[in-house]
């Protein structure tokens, strides 16, 4: 992924020409391809160039307009044919996507934004009347933060260069700490209260005098499909997760794909071979990545991925990951990280996935992060039957909960139950859901950041978009936000492509109905039987991946010591999180065998070790009383601003 950063004075007609060498650790990292620069009128931007596709080896940023913006991109377009009908002359069919997306804002303004389909952060700077847009794609798979301070802006797509360039107050955000504890933070929210960043599908414009955050796009949620059979859901479902997966191979180097052996992956798998043996794929070759951990009896895919290698008659890279288990590779060190991710430092694991990288000559990995959440890897019955209540269709609903309960094994009064629990209020029908955490966290804590801690969890509402709708954009946010907080761990720069995150498959399936994605006993219904003859039966029709892993177990005995003297001095505890005295009988109860939670005790943890290596700076938390929202247009002075800050 390019990288970009700008620092624009808005009373100065000077500027820092340095910035390059500021920057020059990030840009080693980020910028492999060249650096450049753009500088006049008091602002100052850096360009570090990361080519992925063939056009962009001709890119030349920051991109300068002929009516004087100047345009910095970091993405890839997946309808640029299209962008370049609608265009017409203003492009050519060589015209990289930085050309393609200036002419387009040039041309329709604002309105563009929502007609660039792909994965992209982008600025641009109007020295005419001195305005800064930054936009980002409407899933949010890109990292671009802004920090405001008085008469001064700064923006990047990376948090280090903000954290080196820019004096930022010694200050942690409560609310991310919070929802790191639980189901990650709100999008727009980093680590530090002072710089934000700028969430899925919004758009931020910033003049001397004021700012505004706007949403610019989002899925279509009023939109249904509905066909006359199984067979026409089937034939759709292969034309659109096709098209994602082609999309994603546009590259001029060979493409890596993630084989863990479940359904989700081996899917991507398949079907980007069948793509690259009809020759519609840009990629010159596709790798595959698999993990494996023969320690782990819940854990050990090979079975399943050597299926899929058979049927492609290529072997892929293999990793044994039963060294790099442990519960936190740096546990009881205070690694430098400027989020909780960075903390889990450089360890074998992201060693080998970079040597993974370089030997094979990729630059991309395909990802099958979002199967489960959108394409009916979790079983659950819940938006099928709260559409059901909604409608008041109550005969087909005890026909579904009856067919439900026995396909789950699951009390039909509990299922029906579990049905209404989503209408009622968060505090009644999410209280459940902070249990396993709250346990450990300081009540103060707990009640201040309530609603992060459930993972902004919202009732479904009987009006407007069905119940499975609700829960699909619901699901999306997750994933936003999950994406949001992810850690860029290797020591070889790569750009993550993510299939099942494409935008024209996430409207699909969110349109069509909830019984066609899962079925009572069927998980992944459509999924599985549009793609039978593509992907390997054994694959399709295998269980569900086992998640209960004994490594954090056996971790937690093996560095007892260790656990017991962080427990004993704890910054999270210091700082009003944490009680340490309970969150060690949690640990003690792990250490004996007992069952307990796992997720919250890794995340306490890491939270710690982020803490410890914070001090440093002698970071202290605080919280924002008046949190922004991006659902309706903002207006804000600079005053206000740093006041909410």
């Amino acid at each position: 992924m390019s990288f970009q950063f700008g620092s624009w004075h808005f009373e100065r007609t000077s500027y820092s020409s340095d910035l390059g060498e500021v920057l020059r650790g990030v840009l080693s990292v980020h910028g492999p391809d060249g650096v450049s620069s753009y500088h006049g009128n008091g602002m100052s931007i850096v360009y570090g160039a990361f080519q992925t596709t063939r056009e962009a080896q001709k890119d030349e940023q920051p991109f300068r307009m002929p009516t004087g913006k100047v345009v910095t991109w970091d993405g890839w377009l997946d309808n640029r044919d299209e962008l370049s009908r609608h265009l017409g002359d203003a492009v050519t069919g060589d015209s990289t996507d930085t050309e393609i997306v200036a002419a387009a804002y040039e041309r329709w303004g604002t309105a563009a934004l929502s007609k660039l389909l792909g994965d992209w952060a982008l600025s641009i700077w109007d020295p005419r009347v001195q305005e800064l847009l930054l936009a980002k794609d409407t899933i949010g798979t890109r990292h671009l933060y802004w920090h405001l301070r008085g008469d001064h802006v700064a923006w990047s797509t990376a948090l280090a260069a903000l954290v080196e360039t820019e004096d930022l107050p010694p200050t942690i955000d409560e609310e991310y700490v919070a929802g790191w504890l639980s189901h990650y933070p709100a999008t727009h929210v980093t680590p530090y209260p002072a710089v934000h960043s700028v969430a899925p599908g919004s758009l931020v414009i910033i003049r001397p005098n004021k700012f505004t955050i706007s949403q610019y796009a989002d899925i279509d949620i009023s939109k249904t499909i509905r066909y006359r059979n199984d067979r026409e859901y089937e034939e759709q479902f292969r034309a659109v997760f096709r098209e994602s997966i082609r999309r994603r191979l546009r590259s001029h180097k060979p493409v890596l794909a993630e084989l863990s052996g479940g359904v989700d992956s081996s899917s991507i798998v398949c079907v980007a071979d069948q793509i690259t043996a009809e020759s519609h794929a840009e990629a010159p070759r596709l790798d595959t990545l698999s993990f494996y951990d023969p320690a782990e009896p819940n854990w050990d895919e090979r079975p399943y991925f050597f299926i899929v290698e058979q049927g492609r008659g290529r072997k892929g890279w293999h990793i044994d990951v039963s060294s790099a288990n442990g519960l936190i590779p740096c546990l009881g060190s205070v690694a430098s990280g400027l989020t909780p991710p960075d903390c889990m430092g450089q360890d074998r694991k992201s060693e080998l996935i970079a040597e993974c990288l370089k030997a094979n000559g990729n630059r991309i990995i395909l990802s099958g992060i979002g199967g489960d959440e959108v394409a009916g890897g979790v079983p659950t019955p819940i938006p099928e039957l709260a559409n059901l209540i909604v409608s008041g269709r109550f005969c087909l609903l005890t026909r579904r909960l009856t067919e439900w309960a026995a396909a789950s094994r699951q009390p039909w009064f509990q299922l029906s139950f579990a049905s209404f629990r989503g209408f009622l209020p968060t505090s009644i029908g999410f209280a459940q859901q902070n249990a396993p955490a709250s346990e450990w966290l300081m009540p103060k804590f707990v009640k201040r950041n309530r609603q992060t801690l459930a993972g902004y969890a919202e009732r479904l509402q009987f009006s407007g978009p069905q119940p499975s709708v609700q829960e699909n954009l619901s699901a999306l946010k997750a994933l936003q936000r999950q994406l949001e907080c992810a850690g860029r761990r290797t020591r070889h720069p790569h750009e993550v492509r993510y299939p099942f995150l494409d935008r024209d498959l996430l409207q699909f399936l969110f349109a069509i109905p909830r019984e066609q994605v899962v079925r009572p006993g069927q998980r992944r219904s459509l999924m599985r039987r549009a793609l039978a003859g593509i992907v390997p039966q054994p694959v399709l029709e295998r269980k569900r991946k086992a998640f209960i892993l004994r490594a954090p177990i056996v971790s937690i005995a093996k560095n007892w010591s260790t656990l017991e003297t962080i427990t004993q001095q704890m910054v999270s505890e210091e700082l009003g999180i944490v009680n340490a005295k309970k969150f060690q009988d949690v640990l003690l109860k792990i250490r004996d065998g007992h069952a307990v939670p796992l997720v919250p005790v890794i995340r306490t943890l890491l939270i710690e070790q982020w803490l410890r290596a914070s001090r440093r700076r002698q970071l202290r938390l605080e919280r924002k009383d008046v949190p922004y929202e991006i659902r309706d247009t903002v207006v804000c002075d600079f005053v206000s601003m740093r006041s909410a800050s």
